[in-house]
Parts: C-alpha cells; structure tokens; sequence
C-alpha cells in the first residue's frame, strides 16, 4: 500500500462534472488499496473573480483582508468533492490550512511555510479517512488566515507529500506532462519523460507555468518525487526526481520564453563604490525581484546600469526609480516594457561545452538582438525584443533537436 498526495488546479475542479470526475479518479486510486490525501485548489476563474470583486470595492485591499476573501475558494471544491466522495461510500472529511496545521509566516498573500503539523491528516489517514485538504492557505503565529501566492496549492501538496513521507506528490493538472516547449508556439514540442529538480525549478522560474517553482525548491530539499499528470486523460506524465545518468545524455532539455519582463536603465549614475547597493537596497527595499544586471564601462566618471524585474512591478519600480535616480544623481531613466526572456535548460550542459556559442550562432541566423546575458551551470538566458520570443523558441527547439524523440523512454519507477 502506497501513500499519494494527489493536488488537483482550478482547471481541474472548475465545474461539479469535473468534480465528479476528480471523484473517479481519488475511487480508482482507494479501490486499488492506496491510502490518499486529496489538495484541491478554487474553481478556475475564482481567485480572479475574488480578487475583482475586491478591487470594486477599493483600489487598495488590506491584505490580511484579501487573505480572508481569497482563500473561501478552496473551501467550496473542498466541501463538494468530500460531499462527493461520501456519496459514492468513501470515508473523507474536507480540512482548511488552519484545520491541517499549516502555519506561515505573516506575508499576506505571499505567505512562506513556516511548519506543517499534519497530525490531523495523519489521524484521518489511520481512521480510514480520505483528507481533502484546501491548498493555497495556512494560518500564521496569530492564527490569521494566509495564502501562499498563485500556484500555492501545488506547494501545499509538496509540503504535505514532504511531511507525511509520502511515496509521491502527483500534481494533476489541463496538460498531460512538462514539453520541451511550448506547444502553442512550437507544435512539435515533446513531452519529456523525466526531468531533475534543478531543470524543473530553472523551467518554472523560466516562465513555464507547469509547477509553481516554490514547490520545485520544497520537493528538491526533502526529495520529494513529484509527477506531472493530464486530470483529462489516462496515460504518464513527467516525474520530476533527482538527477540520473539519463537526464545527462540530453544536451538541453528545454526551452522556455517569459513575456512579464521589462527592463530598467539608469543613465548616467556616478560610478562609485557604494551606488550599486544603495539602488538595489531601495528595490529590495519595495519586495520587487531584480533578474538579470549589466552595468557599462565608466565614461567620464558616469556609468550607466541596467536591470530586468517583473512587467507586472513596473507600476511601483518606475517613480521608485525616478526618487532613486534624484538620490543618486543620475541623470535619467529610461524603461523598455516590450522585452522578453528566452532560455534554455539542461543539466547536460555541465559536461558539454559551445552550449553558449550554437545558441548565440542560433539567435544571429535569424537576424534575433540579445540585449542581455544570464547563466548559470545548467542555464543560458537572454533578453530580446517581445516581437522575437516565438521565432528564437522555434529556432532553438529545431537547433537543439528537441523535436526528436529519445531513443529510450526513461523509466519512471
């Protein structure tokens, strides 16, 4: 007898048909002698609908407020899916972050996982019970409501998984795996087999949207395998475990592209010791996430420094820089909101070298501008103009042969 935590997306709960279906699915699971605990996150559209109706109400929400609004979601699909299960004969009983023991710190709406108790779902399990747990929330030290930021119900699976040394985490989801791109854009795209912790957490931080890269960095620390399944289909997804000689045989395993960049220059700083960190103290300062840097060569006592954060945090980055650049005495601001970040990943690259050079070669062929540079061991990212993202995805894909299929399925365990 094996131990699932089987999460289930909005997608994948968005209407009681497909309550019923999710139903089936956790049945099969206990019929064939598994013990599962179910993480169910809001109806498609939900949180949205929430977050709205917040908005209409004031231009600034409270955020321990919001937290209260957003997380009655989860406590819908959680009650209807228990419902749901104990009209078909199966024991369940439906648990809240706070009923589960999920404690987070007190950074409403992006609340980190402080501890999970879980003697609660350990008590249901030994019961006989099937949990059904609400993803996205927990409670911190003062017992307020919290979430954990979009995507949060694939964390609280992982973090449950983690606790209850599950024998797995599978997150069921509207795709059937992780491709090597996107298929919308590149339709010979590839479903990879199995991919390491470090090639996941690079894809999702990357812009593929398949796992919330929290839960990848969860599920790396405590070893936690975790398997990307189709809630609409039979069939394997993608595991994503620790890192085998099979994943190493690839050259690059994927190649993603993340439109919500935008890119901030300040002209003319002083070049000093000290100015660096006295701009990028007041971005950290607003929670704003700084990805890639370049800093020019001085020129007459004046540099120039450039830096990349989320398109979404332009509205506070831009007059936080035009106080910073007053501060500094820079001579101006200058941003670009129509940029984008193209990447490639595989843990092959560490044993493999020119990875950098066929790339750039790549970009150069089809007349593609890099603007920027970042890698890392396993990693190579640039940004371009938004207009170029799909062509440089396709190009890429076609010059590392990720449309071949492997000449071995790896297997999954």
């Amino acid at each position: 007898m094996a131990l699932f935590v089987q999460k289930f997306g909005g997608t994948s709960v968005g209407t009681l048909d497909r309550i019923h279906r999710v139903a089936e699915r956790v049945e099969k699971t206990v019929r064939a002698g598994h013990q599962v605990v179910v993480v169910l996150s809001a109806m498609s559209g939900e949180t949205d609908r929430l977050m709205k109706l917040a908005h209409e109400i004031t231009s600034q929400p409270d955020d321990r407020e919001l937290d209260v609004l957003l997380s009655s979601g989860e406590r819908v699909t959680i009650a209807l899916l228990a419902m749901e299960l104990r009209g078909r004969g199966i024991n369940a009983r439906s648990f809240t972050g706070r009923q589960v023991g999920i404690v987070t710190n007190s950074s409403h709406t992006r609340a980190r996982i402080a501890k999970i108790m879980a003697s609660p779902v350990q008590q249901a399990l030994a019961e006989g019970v099937i949990p059904v747990v609400a993803g996205f929330q927990g409670v911190n030290e003062r017992s307020e409501v919290t979430t954990l930021g979009r995507g949060g119900s694939d964390l609280t699976a992982v973090a449950l998984a983690a606790s209850l040394k599950a024998d797995r985490c599978i997150i069921f989801t509207d795709v059937d795996g992780v491709y090597t791109t996107d298929p919308n854009i590149v339709p010979s795209a590839r479903k990879i087999h199995k991919l390491s912790y470090e090639e996941m957490l690079e894809l999702a931080s990357l812009g593929a949207k398949v796992l919330q890269s929290r839960s990848v960095e969860f599920a790396a620390k405590y070893g936690v395998p975790v398997e990307v399944r189709s809630s609409f289909q039979e069939g394997e997804g993608t595991l994503v475990t620790h890192e085998d000689a099979d994943m190493e045989r690839a050259l690059v395993s994927g190649v993603t592209g993340d439109r919500n960049q935008a890119k901030i220059t300040v002209v003319g700083v002083p070049d000093r010791p000290g100015i660096a960190a006295d701009l990028f103290s007041a971005v950290a300062g607003s929670s704003i996430s700084v990805d890639m840097i370049i800093q020019n060569v001085s020129q007459g006592d004046l540099a120039d420094i450039s830096f990349t954060v989320p398109r979404s945090d332009l509205p506070r980055a831009r007059p936080l820089m035009e106080k910073v650049k007053v501060e500094l005495g820079a001579q101006r601001i200058e941003v670009k909101d129509d940029v984008a970040k193209l990447s490639i990943v595989g843990v092959g690259m560490r044993s493999h070298s020119g990875v950098a050079s066929r790339m750039f070669q790549t970009l150069y062929r089809e007349g593609i501008n890099i603007m920027m540079i970042s890698t890392s061991e396993i990693k190579i990212s640039c940004m371009v103009n938004e207009q170029d993202l799909n062509p440089a995805m396709k190009a890429l894909h076609e010059e590392f042969g990720l449309s071949e299929p492997v000449q071995a399925k790896p297997n999954l365990g």
